[in-house]
């Protein structure tokens, strides 16, 4: 009797390096899962610019070793020709030809695609985007999110096995911002497409990413799971609002503009309309209190029971608590020194996490 060996898992692996005037990327070994969004994240001018355009095969004198999935893209200085790698690029300023209409753009794209795209594969892509009505219109009478919106359409005409986006918000204002931030992961929920997200923005990369690539001068120093980056006392993805925790999980809709995540029987509120059955939640460890008890008679309806993991330094007078759900995920919170001292807090303690409903985010 004979048996199947399971495949081993797709991955985009590699070390690569290049030379661009004063600048050196030299990556390190690295691979990462084939699947979900990846975003690389780094101050400005670590590389990951770079690191993206050598993927695409957009850095000619690139060279090292690249594997995406079984496809060998880099074996030393030779390269798998750009057109060739079944990759979408959208670039930070859209990048659209001017002198054709929407519709020019994407037909240019469906054009060059594996076999061609259909009209009809054209209308809905377009539907899907959210650019149907805009399809005769001018590139130069588009917003900067409609043109992304483009950007986008016109990769995904493309067919391609791999995403890559080069900061595709930097220019876009909050509104703006905010819808195509629910777009990508859209896509990428709906069409399972692999996506490598370049980014600045922590907000970005908590809203989106499963995994982070951390990058620092040229070189690849760490790659992990998003909430294993955030429950770091010192990761980078911290911004001027301090700690931060993601949580994924089923959810219900409620009356009123609100819904509920699901958290081992208990139930986390939140604001906003939902339509699909899972969802990503933001908590700042400022909006967490503490409790021994479950709390009655306060406007915060959300209690959810969690063990103190362990203490961190935080700003003066205050300190950090990790704090453990009960289905493993973590959360952070953010408690003055005498209120720890009060409630005689220590690692190990059952307690309770009280949060506004008001201030979780997605």
């Amino acid at each position: 009797m004979s048996t199947t060996m399971p495949q081993p898992a797709a991955t985009v692996s590699g070390n690569v390096q290049a030379r661009l005037g004063a600048f050196t990327l030299q990556t390190g070994d690295f691979s990462w899962p084939l699947d979900g969004i990846t975003a690389l994240f780094g101050r400005s001018g670590c590389g990951k610019s770079t690191l993206l355009r050598a993927i695409a095969g957009l850095i000619p004198r690139a060279y090292g070793q690249l594997r995406v999935g079984a496809a060998q893209w880099l074996d030393g200085h030779t390269q798998t020709p750009a057109p060739q790698r079944d990759v979408g690029y959208v670039f930070q300023d859209a990048a659209l030809f001017p002198h054709l209409s929407v519709r020019g753009n994407l037909q240019f794209a469906a054009s060059r695609a594996p076999g061609g795209a259909t009209p009809q594969a054209l209308e809905r892509v377009a539907q899907d985007v959210g650019i149907a009505a805009l399809l005769d219109r001018r590139i130069a009478a588009l917003s900067g999110g409609e043109k992304q919106r483009v950007a986008i359409a016109r990769a995904l005409l493309s067919q391609p096995r791999l995403l890559l986006l080069d900061e595709p918000l930097a220019a876009l204002d909050w509104r703006a911002k905010d819808e195509l931030l629910e777009l990508i992961g859209h896509v990428a929920r709906t069409q399972h497409l692999p996506m490598v997200l370049v980014s600045h923005a922590p907000e970005e990369i908590e809203r989106l990413a499963q995994r982070v690539v951390l990058m620092d001068a040229g070189r690849i120093v760490r790659i992990e799971a998003l909430q294993d980056a955030l429950m770091r006392p010192d990761s980078p993805l911290f911004d001027r609002l301090g700690p931060v925790a993601v949580l994924d999980g089923p959810v219900l809709p409620l009356a009123d503009g609100l819904a509920q995540m699901q958290i081992d029987g208990s139930a986390l509120i939140f604001p906003g309309e939902i339509d699909t059955p899972t969802a990503r939640l933001r908590i700042y460890a400022r909006d967490v209190a503490l409790s021994r008890t479950v709390p009655q008679g306060i406007s915060m309806l959300n209690h959810l029971p969690v063990q103190l993991h362990s203490f961190h330094n935080s700003r003066p007078g205050h300190v950090l608590a990790r704090l453990a759900l009960a289905n493993g995920l973590g959360l952070w919170s953010e408690i003055t020194l005498p209120a720890r001292d009060a409630l005689q807090l220590k690692a190990g303690d059952a307690l309770v996490a009280l949060i506004k409903t008001a201030s979780v985010e997605r």
